[in-house]
């Protein structure tokens, strides 16, 4: 019996997640479902975004499955976000995000491709500080840190039969930070039998518009993936359709790609698809592959049989969605 945190999170987390956890439940898998609770809601009732007591949780459980947070509306200089926290606390150093278009006539381009983001470094240190009118940031880039970052995504790109894996970097104008990135990724990527190219990022961004089908496995620093996986999931229908995975060597979390979207929660009408989609992800962690390709069979079938939310075209809502899915278990 594998044991799984669950955080509902806030705006549209508790709907996608009660979903996602309604299917997970009607395939009887040999999974314990321990409830937590973090973020906005959350500190609400008890004062903290992240309790002492949901952090023993995390830590007796072998992954967590999360839905999104809510950041305060002002800026707080005692608010340090839970996720980014756990992202470094747990080292969870490679954030996966698969991007694919499931129905030819949602979204702008065929594409179908997977970005390995560094976790846990690059612009989201949260050292910030002001020199007279201006705001200093710290960035970090190490060489550890990128070297099992590469080192992730060709074990991964190998695993999936990619092939290749690209490496996506500014380093013309970053010489130093993104130049260490780019030699690193060059020595690792010898001798594992795979294709190593590289793009600039900007011209990465074109190049999922321009020629979707020639991209595979990227592989990229912290801020560069959180802003292109964005655009990845907009040209394939929507944030509704991106799951993603924090990993570590040893542990994970789970978390579907778009944030909290306040101004739908409570409306009943989120898509679940990316939830359901990063449940597929942490039941691969936990190695039932055989009920993680059942479940991806079933949000394929749904979404080919039109069964489709609002942010689509359609007009099911987020438990409406769900049931469809798990009906074609």
């Amino acid at each position: 019996m594998k044991k799984v945190a669950v955080i509902v999170g806030d705006g549209i987390g508790p709907e996608v997640v009660s979903a996602t956890v309604r299917v997970l439940e009607a395939m009887e898998l040999p999974l314990e479902l321990i409830p937590a609770e973090m973020g906005q809601d959350c500190f609400r009732r008890t004062g903290s975004y992240l309790p002492d007591v949901t952090l023993d949780t995390l830590k007796g459980s072998d992954c967590c499955l999360f839905g999104a947070i809510t950041s305060p509306p002002s800026y707080d200089p005692t608010y340090r976000s839970p996720i980014l926290f756990l992202r470094k606390n747990f080292d969870l150093y490679a954030n996966v995000r698969p991007v694919r278009r499931l129905r030819k006539d949602v979204g702008l381009v065929d594409l179908n491709l997977t970005i390995v983001r560094e976790n846990t470094e690059g612009m989201y240190t949260g050292k910030e500080r002001e020199e007279g009118d201006a705001v200093i940031l710290e960035r970090k880039v190490s060489e550890h840190v990128c070297r099992r970052l590469v080192k992730y995504a060709a074990d991964l790109a190998k695993r999936e039969g990619l092939g290749e894996v690209t490496c996506v970097h500014k380093s013309n104008a970053l010489r130093r930070s993104d130049g260490l990135f780019r030699k690193v990724f060059f020595e690792e990527m010898e001798g594992t039998g795979l294709q190593a190219k590289e793009l600039l990022v900007d011209a990465a961004a074109a190049a999922m518009i321009t020629k979707p089908r020639e991209q595979a496995c990227w592989v990229t620093l912290n801020l560069y993936g959180d802003i292109l996986s964005d655009e990845a999931a907009a040209l394939v229908g929507g944030l509704g359709f991106a799951p993603s995975g924090n990993y570590g060597d040893k542990w994970a979390l789970f978390e579907p790609t778009h944030g909290s979207a306040p101004d739908i929660a409570g409306r009943g009408i989120a898509n679940p698809t990316a939830t359901l989609l990063t449940a597929v992800m942490m039941l691969r962690f936990l190695k039932m592959d055989t009920e993680a390709r059942r479940l991806e069979q079933a949000v394929e079938r749904a979404w080919l049989d039109g069964a489709m939310t609002r942010d689509a075209g359609g007009s099911l809502s987020t438990n409406e969605m769900a049931s469809a899915v798990a009906r074609r278990l």
